[in-house]
């Protein structure tokens, strides 16, 4: 049974949430204010997390960014009275996973946790398969994905090849030629301009600082070199 915790000032809304969700069989839980909320998403076992984003003491906002940078991937879906699309975003990129605009009807938002719920169970079920970690990301060159603390992280088809490739040689020069012939092929005619560019876009997602590169290293002259 999914445990689901709902963080809401609003009585009539939060019971009214917990009366209905329960009878569609979710396991349910309540926090009246943001501090409250935030202990019970840290502390607690749950499945998902229906968080409003104006509270007392802490708002939903700032407890995504809490939450995210403790490592917690626990699925969020925002629950905000606000339309405009910079709080959508804003939420988003403070990793909440969805969010739904008050007024909502409770078929949209049944609709909504679901599909949340099996996102995470998906991504749980890549996870546990087989996974390399690379500086910040783990990585799997078999099903192409890779995470950042349980988060998804963008990366093309050619990224991943680049990785893999260097990861195969870790610890050892690798030159952009062998880069060029191994992952673009001879059909191709990419520059080592392109090889650099790449390297740039890796470095971005997997070094704490791209800046001062630690896992990715530049062999002046040759080419890059993974540290593991």
């Amino acid at each position: 049974m999914s445990k689901i915790l709902i963080v809401e000032d609003e009585p009539n809304m939060r019971l009214g949430l917990k009366d209905n969700l329960e009878f569609e069989g979710y396991e349910v839980n309540l926090a009246e204010d943001g501090e409250t909320g935030l202990k019970h998403i840290l502390e607690g076992n749950y499945s998902l997390v229906l968080l409003d984003v104006m509270l007392p003491k802490i708002s939903g906002y700032d407890i995504c960014k809490i939450v995210r940078k403790s490592g917690n991937d626990i699925p969020i879906i925002l629950l905000t009275a606000k339309g405009e699309e910079i709080d959508k975003v804003l939420g988003l990129e403070l990793g909440a996973d969805d969010y739904v605009t008050k007024p909502f009807s409770l078929r949209e938002l049944l609709a909504r946790i679901k599909a949340v719920l099996r996102r995470a169970e998906e991504r749980s079920e890549v996870k546990n398969k087989d996974f390399i970690k690379i500086g910040r990301v783990e990585v799997n060159f078999s099903s192409y994905n890779a995470f950042e603390n349980g988060n998804a992280v963008q990366m093309s088809h050619k990224e991943f090849e680049i990785l893999s490739f260097l990861w195969s040689r870790k610890n050892s020069t690798v030159s952009r030629d062998d880069l060029l012939t191994n992952v673009w092929g001879y059909d191709e005619n990419p520059t080592t301009r392109t090889v650099d560019n790449f390297i740039l876009k890796l470095r971005q997602k997997v070094e704490k600082d791209f800046n001062h590169p630690q896992i990715i290293l530049t062999v002046h002259g040759i080419g890059y070199k993974l540290i593991d």
